[in-house]
């Protein structure tokens, strides 16, 4: 497969017994990566090389959104080096499990669930306004209100839109206008 990254099912889908996966593993021309999802060799993930491994763990987790902490470092919104990477699941899903991986289960999942392209991927990620909610949902307040500040730095086009993060702390029934008059005063 030309896919830097495929799960063993969409293999059977084109013809390939997952049989064939272990002999082509054992023979160096794909590699596996966890149980059922395997990387192409010769397949190049055409992505920024600090983000190729979490680009790599987003895509082998379909119903998965980058969250918190990774989403923040995509977004340029932290100075903090991600320990590993948050993934965000359906609350009713079951966690996969994954090296180097935080899994969190979130009620809402669709509230500010975005498709972000990295040269020829696409992964799925909370856009920069739910992260921002999430972070004093689940991280240390002063990430969180570190990451609120350099969010309203940004100028422009990708500027950050505050009467959404005000819809989604209601809906997500955590408080942060505080912090916002706080910021922004």
């Amino acid at each position: 497969m030309k896919k830097p990254l495929f799960h063993a099912w969409e293999a059977e889908q084109k013809g390939v017994h997952t049989s064939l996966l272990s002999y082509y593993t054992k023979k160096g021309l794909i590699e596996r990566l966890d149980r059922g999802i395997y990387r192409g060799k010769t397949a190049v993930l055409n992505v920024d090389f600090q983000w190729e491994d979490l680009i790599l763990i987003a895509k082998s987790i379909p119903k998965g959104a980058i969250c918190l902490t990774s989403a923040l470092a995509l977004y340029d919104l932290t100075e903090e080096i991600p320990r590993f990477h948050w993934i965000a699941i359906p609350n009713s899903s079951r966690a996969p499990k994954r090296k180097g991986v935080k899994i969190i289960r979130m009620r809402n999942f669709k509230l500010g669930k975005i498709k972000m392209k990295f040269g020829k991927e696409t992964i799925t990620i909370f856009d920069k306004e739910r992260t921002i909610v999430d972070s004093f949902r689940f991280l240390g307040r002063e990430t969180a209100i570190k990451a609120l500040k350099e969010s309203l730095k940004i100028k422009g086009q990708n500027k950050i839109n505050l009467r959404k993060i005000h819809r989604y702390s209601e809906k997500l029934r955590y408080n942060i206008d505080p912090y916002i008059l706080t910021a922004t005063t």
